[in-house]
């Protein structure tokens, strides 16, 4: 089987769709796929060593300025390639921060356009490239929203299989503006007849973008949510928390992006009341995740309000760590929690935590209540509770035994459902599926005990 797994770069920030497409390529290499991991936008950051191309298909700098002086398509693509160089893109990107709908939305219009837009070159050179160099089995695109080039992918490789994940998109159509966001949902709903299926990681998500953009029920499937667990078994245990106090000292923790919408400042707040509390005795927050510049005044105006509480030697900022970075701060860890205020599709943070067998809190909205639900790994919380967090957070951090036995429990559903191997033989049984002209049935639930999810 030969698959090209396209794959949107994130501006040079640490993105969990990025790193999760980078494991999931990986695997299924190992299961005998020939995957091409391919980059569009700019190249991937990950967190361990990427097996992508290095080669970038749609450039960004190339198409923010074919949308800004349509007159560049005129010069010859041998001119303007300089502009795709990995390095090239890589400068212009180093401080970016992730991309605005609101300023970007006449652009995405028009990557949505595909041959039709003014990137129109750009797709003529992918599509291309897949079919004189790749002809693939397959093309698994990473999200709806980088899939402007499939009719034309359609009508030039009609044997080709089209698969294609939500996780997200949603999100990014949510902040255009009215009119645009309108305009988008009715290219993505165009383009979604060209795909042959889509996979979601939870029902929830299924259900929403199937509603959004008119996608049948029998043209999507969940998969679960994956990651890789043999990178987190692999990694020696530095027992931080065993070497402490962990009568006297509770370890909150925060591993996201670090973002308004990722709700830290729900978790100051939390920390801050269990702190206030007389009976709670100490408690420390430790935040770490990946921060663009235009949130860097979020993050100080946080830091200002812990000191000023007087907690500022109980808040420590580890910064963006790698994955052994990662590890060890997680290991390190008693409880977890990232409160979004926005309905996430995926949650990875939810099993990278439950992995090094640390339990978690999560909003039940989004898909954290079935994720939840599938690991037995934590506790949620009705968000229109106003002390539904930190009365949870208090739960936990007063249980001993309960909370350790939600970890220990996560950690080993975690090893048998939710694999990025078991997540690489389930799309490539779709695969296989679709090229028999068969198609499978929807699974319910990772315990549903359907086919599709048996292994993982």
């Amino acid at each position: 089987m030969k698959l090209v797994y396209l794959t949107a770069g994130a501006a040079g920030m640490y993105c969990g769709s990025c790193m999760h497409d980078n494991a999931l390529a990986r695997a299924l290499a190992g299961r005998g796929v020939d995957c091409v991991l391919q980059p569009l936008y700019t190249p991937i950051r990950t967190d361990e060593i990427s097996v992508a191309r290095s080669q970038v298909f749609f450039g960004g700098i190339e198409i923010y300025l074919l949308q800004q002086m349509p007159w560049l398509r005129f010069i010859p693509a041998a001119l303007r390639s300089w502009l795709n160089h990995p390095a090239i893109l890589r400068w212009a990107t180093r401080r970016a921060g992730s991309t605005d709908p609101a300023v970007l939305g006449d652009l995405a219009l028009s990557m949505l356009r595909g041959e039709h837009g003014r990137q129109a070159d750009e797709v003529r050179r992918l599509v291309d490239w897949l079919e004189s160099d790749m002809r693939p089995d397959a093309v698994v695109l990473t999200n709806l929203l980088i899939g402007g080039m499939l009719p034309t992918l359609r009508r030039r490789l009609p044997e080709t299989k089209i698969i294609v994940l939500l996780q997200g998109d949603d999100i990014f159509l949510d902040h255009l503006p009215e009119q645009q966001r309108a305009e988008a949902i009715r290219l993505c709903s165009d383009l979604a007849e060209s795909v042959d299926h889509f996979v979601v990681n939870s029902r929830f998500y299924g259900e929403k973008m199937s509603a959004l953009l008119g996608i049948p029920d029998d043209r999507w499937l969940v998969h679960p949510l994956s990651i890789d667990v043999a990178e987190m078994q692999a990694a020696p245990n530095n027992d931080a928390s065993a070497e402490s106090d962990s009568a006297s000292i509770f370890r909150l923790g925060y591993l996201a992006r670090i973002a308004p919408e990722k709700g830290l400042h729900h978790l100051v707040d939390a920390f801050i009341e269990l702190c206030q509390r007389d009976e709670t005795p100490g408690i420390e927050l430790h935040v770490a995740g990946w921060m663009g510049d235009q949130n860097r005044p979020y993050f100080d105006q946080l830091v200002r309000r812990i000191e000023q509480t007087g907690l500022g030697d109980q808040f420590f900022h580890h910064g963006s760590p790698d994955l052994n970075g990662k590890i060890r701060f997680l290991r390190s860890l008693d409880l977890l929690s990232v409160p979004t205020d926005y309905e996430d599709p995926k949650g990875l943070f939810v099993l990278e935590a439950l992995a090094n067998g640390v339990p978690v809190v999560q909003p039940d909205h989004g898909a954290f209540g079935e994720l939840v639900q599938s690991t037995g790994g934590g506790l949620t919380y009705p968000c229109d509770h106003p002390d539904g967090l930190t009365d949870t957070i208090d739960r936990l951090r007063s249980d001993d035994e309960l909370r350790i036995a939600l970890g220990r429990k996560g950690q080993s559903i975690v090893s048998e459902r939710h694999t990025i191997d078991g997540a690489a033989q389930n799309l490539i049984d779709l695969i296989t599926s679709l090229q028999k002209h068969q198609h499978p049935d929807l699974p319910l639930s990772p315990e549903s005990g359907n086919p599709a999810t048996e292994n993982v």
